[in-house]
């Protein structure tokens, strides 16, 4: 009877040390999903910058930009367009971005995708973000944008785009905005078609070569 008495203290010792093993591993479990967010270093003639994506708010996005980079399809691509106060005079409303992606190269471009809008993600274009260029709604690819500064007229219910849909932001840059805007301050001026959204003035006449753009942890 007394032997009894001792054994359920130390069974109960043993379950607890159990349990909290257990804590311990599913806090460790999602501390590692909110710290450790697919990060890509995006290798360029002017330096690199590196994106952290958000794929647990805009997992279709995230899926196919990563698609691209796991492919090598940015790699050899270009940063050639520029949008900076003073050269979209065109422009109904102002915004300040950097714009690349495979840019000419049509054989590396796969199929367009849904649109995740910055209402359902929560992702806002915020200064760094990194988000999907489109024309109409759900037709973005491959090419992207770079926030500069915030630009909340190209969320949901912004009027950047007349349809009000926005665009698909998706990261955001943790490293190298010094890099980001130094390209937005490249010389533009190159021959390309003029509409509303969109004029020569904007594309740079040296464009910057995208090295490659991969990984990291």
């Amino acid at each position: 009877m007394q032997f009894n008495r001792y054994i359920r203290p130390l069974l109960t010792i043993s379950h607890l040390k159990h349990q909290m093993k257990h804590l311990l591993l599913l806090f460790f479990f999602l501390f590692s999903c909110v710290s450790f967010a697919q990060k890509v270093k995006i290798e360029t003639s002017m330096g690199s910058i590196t994106v952290e994506l958000y794929a647990d708010k805009a997992p279709i996005t995230v899926a196919n930009f990563l698609r691209y980079v796991d492919e090598k399809r940015y790699d050899g691509g270009e940063f050639y367009r520029v949008v900076r106060l003073d050269n979209q005079q065109t422009s109904p409303v102002k915004i300040e971005v950097i714009q690349g992606g495979v840019h000419d190269d049509s054989s590396k471009i796969l199929l367009p995708i849904k649109q995740e809008t910055t209402n359902i993600t929560g992702i806002k274009h915020v200064d760094g973000a990194i988000s999907l260029a489109r024309g109409a709604p759900s037709s973005g690819a491959s090419e992207f944008f770079i926030c500069v500064n915030d630009q909340p007229d190209l969320d949901y219910g912004g009027k950047r785009n007349p349809d009000g849909q926005g665009f698909a932001a998706f990261g955001k840059v943790i490293k190298g905005m010094k890099v980001v805007r130094k390209i937005q301050q490249g010389a533009t001026g190159m021959p390309a078609a003029t509409n509303a959204f969109s004029n020569p003035t904007q594309y740079l006449k040296m464009p910057v070569r995208i090295k490659s753009v991969k990984r990291v942890k």
